[in-house]
């Protein structure tokens, strides 16, 4: 085989891989914007639930407003577009996967499959987690610090915004298991020396929390200790699934000496 044959394969190789990238990416992008025609309707209603949280701690009478002309409509727009990018979420990853699968080795095969899984589920329940839990408190807090004589009127933009910094804050923060299984899966920290870093994790998650949390106590407490948890479970996690790559690499070795 001549040099310009082996240059002439890879470039149809280079191509090809190209090719189904654009594909990858377009069913991606159609699967977001399915769900958003989906939703579009349900903008308002979306809305509502979103600000349900900061409503009730509100005083009687209290209400969000808009302060420019078209944040009533761009601001519901906006919610539906990144409500959309997360429910569809799942397939994004999947066409990702689909198109990175073919160059992975089985062992890595075996741990992408749950890691992917778990990454999805673990930002569900960070942004659930957030809604349900720690702005009910925040905003329970922050009402209750307002001054004498001042109203507490939110700009439901700047309310959007601040929402879904936290989703995305507590969605990440969620994350800690996936990457502590990562790093040790890669050999860049080692179970043993993961273990040994749980005091230093300890103040990380607590500085962690008093940047991404509202000045309260309680929101801080909320996310800080469930990343700990979290990162103990990574650990966990991380003994198992290695041990169990260990033996099925073991298994596949005897096999094949025995063949």
């Amino acid at each position: 085989m001549t040099p310009e044959t082996d240059e002439a394969g890879e470039e149809q190789g280079l191509i090809a891989h190209l090719l189904e990238l654009r594909t990858r990416l377009i069913r991606s992008i159609a699967a977001v914007a399915i769900v958003f025609i989906a939703l579009f309707p349900f903008r308002e209603w979306l809305y509502g639930e979103l600000a349900a949280p900061l409503v009730r701690s509100l005083p009687r009478g209290g209400h969000l407003i808009a302060t420019e002309v078209s944040s009533p409509f761009f601001a519901p727009v906006k919610l539906a577009v990144v409500a959309a990018l997360v429910l569809a979420m799942p397939m994004v990853i999947y066409q990702f996967w689909a198109f990175v699968r073919p160059g992975l080795y089985r062992n890595e095969k075996r741990l992408a499959r749950p890691l992917l899984v778990s990454a999805v589920l673990l930002f569900y329940i960070g942004c659930a987690f957030a809604y349900f839990l720690v702005m009910p408190a925040a905003f329970r807090f922050l009402a209750s610090v307002t001054p004498q004589g001042v109203e507490m009127m939110t700009d439901i933009s700047h309310y959007l915004s601040f929402v879904l910094t936290m989703f995305f804050a507590f969605g990440i923060s969620f994350e800690v298991p996936v990457a502590v299984v990562i790093l040790a899966a890669i050999g860049v920290v080692p179970v043993t020396r993961l273990r040994s870093l749980r005091p230093y994790v300890v103040v990380a998650c607590f500085g962690m929390a008093a940047v991404l949390t509202p000045p309260d106590v309680m929101s801080q407490i909320m996310l800080a200790v469930p990343m700990y948890l979290l990162y103990e479970g990574g650990i966990l996690a991380a003994s198992i699934l290695l041990r169990r790559n260990d033996g099925s690499d073991a298994e596949e070795e005897r096999t094949s000496d025995g063949s």
